[in-house]
């Protein structure tokens, strides 16, 4: 037996209340016995586990969640789950902070071991097995907080589904991925200059690059009596290899092919040409150091020049031996000395060294000038991120250029203007794919490398497990066919050192969440998956990256549609980042104005488009619910009366109308713009209780016979039935109220609403809702008219003439009982037709 409406519904505790019983009663649990044809699968986006939500999450997610809910009412088993991204830097950067700790892998393991109660300045030296171990304990309290906001906020994640990216399941299937790219000569290793994050001390990827404009000096060097070349690096002037202009820059045309002197340093470099040249920019000749700049890897690759390389990997400048190969010069001591005076040196400290040395030397043209610069940085990073010689894993992607860009055209996008990101983005690959990281918290390679009887280690031919002993860590696993006293022994073996980049688990969300080898039966009913949401600043990572993937593995797109959030802005048009401190959480918001208030301003964004934080929106989603507690509270307080077929014109109007806004919510939920659906049921529902409810409420209560009534109460409940639906999917927490009042089982397991059958109710063909239309225009002119005379709206009107188009004086001449009961009015006189509304309305004392 349902509950009665209270007799204050209020929106408090509603929360609580129904994610309780959600959590009990399995409401959104996935039926895997249900065919593929029947199911609706979502690569939900697993958040990174860094410290806490920001206002992003809640934007985004809420917009994957309604469409889920609209999926599930539609009759599909809703394949949801959460996964939580909880290796890489990020998670290790925010225990190094919160525990004052750093990874020493050459440290012992501590079996007590516990951190100090309070970080200091100087961190802890702490082994790899600890490290992991603060790790997982902090990522654990991380994902039940994270966990506890998503229910709050109403996600209809089935929660047993979760995963983590460095969980056993992700662990296997990243690794097995790996194998297979390295059995199909995929991924690959090699000494090749490598994007180098020198404050995380790893490699980075061209993807996970930003641009960012920072201030610098400009410095004019002079090699040999005429040859100037404008720098912002001069640091690197002793891995200066050539000078490059652009073959069309007759300029330079009688030094092309002569060779220069670099100051200071007396190495002989050649003058070259390359159409990435810029004429316009400082002299028009560039210095090409090994490396500078994406570009100066460019230059080196395509003219086949040496390497020079001067930084280490801590971005320090690196001592070297004038004299030996690679560092050939016309005078070795010279060079020494001047390298020397760097050597040991970080980067800023070298490049004002060496300003300070070129100027003694003399060999400065012109006063170093200020410039604002774009440079390359490590999204995560704080420091410019070098270009380093590293021994690395590698997938290779440019080479499938072609092919990944057939399969973005395979998928739906949404918005569509989307899709030409992804293509901007695969045109400009330049670099294959580099996988590794040098650090701790990760998925690692499942590989060991044999060690000669000399020491050497043989990197060619890496020994590989079985897929079946997967997951291993070649750091405390060993290799078949050898012992625990074989490691790091001459004639033994030794572990792959590194882990793999997050994004290269990532990648395999669909195949991790799916149970991908390790649950055939699962896998074939979710994959390819349906839905793909995601933010457009990842495009060029984690959709590229999975798409890759599956092509790769699969031969096919990973899923159907990718549907592209926008992001939240502060007032200036800025992404809201932790980073940065203003990444307000969805806490404050959910306590101040509800769930379902947040829901609400949420979905009524369009997806790619980004938004700011507005609690006037926010408020009007808070009044949305409440008008819906109360509204359906008056529609429920009818219950005992008769209810019959809709035989009234307002009714039949009324749900007209109504079965117009289904099916435009459907259509729009269908093409993936729920914000469209939210638009067209929350006009109408304003409309519905301003306009309609008034004008029959006197007909519900009776006032004009039983018929009458019958008839109102039945197109009531319908109506309510109906909007209870229409609103579950973005309003979960009322509408689940509100449906407990009358009806068994959830809201969110009953059908989507449909137009037919409202139309259907109303036992006529193809009611129109033009009725309902015009009468609530007279009424509003009335209420205008009384407001304006400041008077009650209760108020009697004498005699109420209205003029208007033939059609609508027609249908308002069957609704005239009802407009008069509503406005109070004694007389209503239809006059002679008009082109436009124009109502006269007579008040005593006028």
């Amino acid at each position: 037996m349902q509950p009665k409406p209270p007799t204050k519904p209020t929106l408090d505790g509603l929360e609580r209340k129904w994610a309780d019983r959600w959590a009990r009663s399995g409401v959104y649990r996935f039926d895997r016995t249900r065919p593929r044809v029947e199911v609706f699968s979502i690569d939900t986006p697993p958040p990174t586990v860094s410290g806490s939500l920001h206002l992003g999450h809640a934007f985004s997610y809420t917009q994957t969640d309604v469409i889920a809910r609209f999926q599930r009412m539609r009759g599909r088993a809703v394949f949801y789950p959460m996964g939580w991204d909880d290796n890489g830097l990020p998670t290790e950067r925010r225990v190094q902070q919160h525990f004052g700790v750093r990874c020493d892998p050459s440290l012992p393991y501590k079996p007590a071991f516990e951190p100090p109660e309070w970080p200091s300045r100087q961190p802890i030296a702490v082994s790899r097995p600890n490290f992991m171990e603060l790790c997982s304990q902090l990522t654990m309290e991380d994902e039940q907080a994270f966990e506890a906001v998503f229910r709050r906020l109403g996600l209809s994640v089935d929660w047993s589904l979760t995963y983590a990216t460095v969980g056993e399941q992700a662990r296997r299937a990243s690794q097995r991925a790996f194998l297979r790219l390295l059995a199909k000569g995929l991924a690959y290793q090699a000494d090749a200059p490598t994007l180098w994050e020198v404050d995380f001390h790893t490699a980075v990827a061209q993807a996970e690059l930003e641009d960012r404009q920072v201030e610098g000096m400009s410095y004019r060097l002079r090699f040999g009596e005429s040859v100037e070349v404008e720098t912002t690096r001069p640091e690197l002037l002793a891995a200066c290899v050539a000078l490059v202009v652009h073959p069309d820059d007759g300029r330079f045309a009688g030094l092309l092919g002569t060779t220069v002197r670099t100051p200071l340093f007396g190495a002989e470099v050649p003058v070259l040409a390359h159409r990435l040249a810029e004429p316009a920019k400082g002299t028009g000749i560039a210095m090409l150091c090994t490396f500078g700049d994406p570009t100066d890897l460019v230059w080196w690759r395509e003219l086949g020049l040496p390497m020079r390389p001067v930084l280490d990997p801590d971005g320090t400048i690196r001592s070297v031996v004038w004299g030996s190969p690679g560092f050939e010069s016309t005078d070795p001591a010279a060079a020494q000395r001047a390298h020397d005076q760097l050597a040991g040196l970080p980067v800023r400290r070298a490049r004002e060294r060496m300003a300070a040395m070129l100027r003694q030397a003399g060999t400065l043209a012109a006063p170093p000038a200020r410039v604002t610069q774009t440079v390359k940085f490590y999204e995560h990073g704080s420091q410019p991120v070098e270009i380093l010689t590293s021994r690395q894993w590698f997938v290779r992607t440019v080479s499938l250029k072609d092919a990944l860009l057939a399969r973005g055209s395979e998928l739906s996008w949404h918005p569509e203007w989307m899709r030409s990101r992804f293509q901007n983005w695969v045109d400009g690959l330049s670099a294959d794919w580099c996988i590794s990281r040098q650090r701790f918290f990760g998925v690692p390679f499942p590989l060991w490398y044999r060690v000669g009887p000399d020491g050497a280690v043989d990197h060619e031919h890496p020994l590989v497990p079985d897929e079946a002993r997967l997951p291993v860590d070649p750091s405390t696993d060993v290799p078949s066919g050898y012992l625990a006293a074989d490691r790091d022994r001459p004639g033994g073996f030794t572990g792959a050192p590194g882990v793999m980049d997050t994004w290269a688990t990532s990648a395999i969300t669909p195949e991790i969440a799916g149970g991908w080898v390790d649950d055939p039966d699962l896998f074939a009913r979710v994959f390819p998956m349906d839905l793909r949401p995601q933010g457009h600043d990842i495009i060029r990572t984690w959709l590229f990256y999975s798409l890759a993937r599956a092509h790769v593995e699969h031969g096919t797109v990973p899923w159907a549609h990718a549907v592209i959030a926008g992001w939240v802005v502060d007032p200036n048009r800025r992404k809201l980042a932790k980073s940065r401190g203003d990444a307000l959480t969805p806490v404050d918001a959910l306590e101040r104005f509800g769930a379902d208030a947040v829901r609400y301003w949420a979905a009524g964004k369009r997806a790619g488009v980004d938004t700011t934080l507005d609690e006037g929106q926010l408020r009007v989603g808070r009044r949305l619910a409440t008008k819906l507690l109360h509204a359906s509270r008056f529609v429920l307080a009818l219950d005992g009366l008769a209810a019959a077929e809709a035989t009234d014109t307002l009714d039949r109007a009324m749900l007209a109308g109504l079965a117009g806004v289904v099916d435009e919510a459907t259509a729009a939920f269908e093409a993936y713009e729920p914000a469209r659906a939210l638009e067209a049921g929350e006009a109408f529902f304003w409309s519905f209780c301003d306009d309609y409810l008034e004008l029959v409420k006197g007909r519900a209560y009776g006032e004009a016979g039983p018929a009458g009534q019958a008839s109102a109460v039945g197109a009531l409940r319908l109506a309510l039935d109906t909007l209870a639906r229409l609103f579950a999917p973005v309003l979960p927490f009322v509408t689940e109220e509100v449906w407990s009042w009358w009806r068994d089982g959830s809201v969110h397991r009953s059908p989507w609403p449909e137009g037919g059958p409202l139309r259907a109710a109303t036992g006529v063909e193809g009611p129109s809702p033009l009725a309902l239309e015009t009468a609530a225009a007279v009424l509003a002119e009335i209420r205008r008219a009384k407001t304006a005379a400041r008077v009650s709206l209760r108020a009697p009107a004498g005699r109420v003439g209205v003029a208007d188009r033939p059609e609508r004086l027609a249908v308002l001449a069957e609704v005239a009982a009802d407009l008069c009961r509503a406005g109070h009015v004694a007389d209503l006189a239809l006059l002679d037709p008009a082109d436009t509304l124009t109502v006269t309305v007579d008040l005593p004392g006028g």
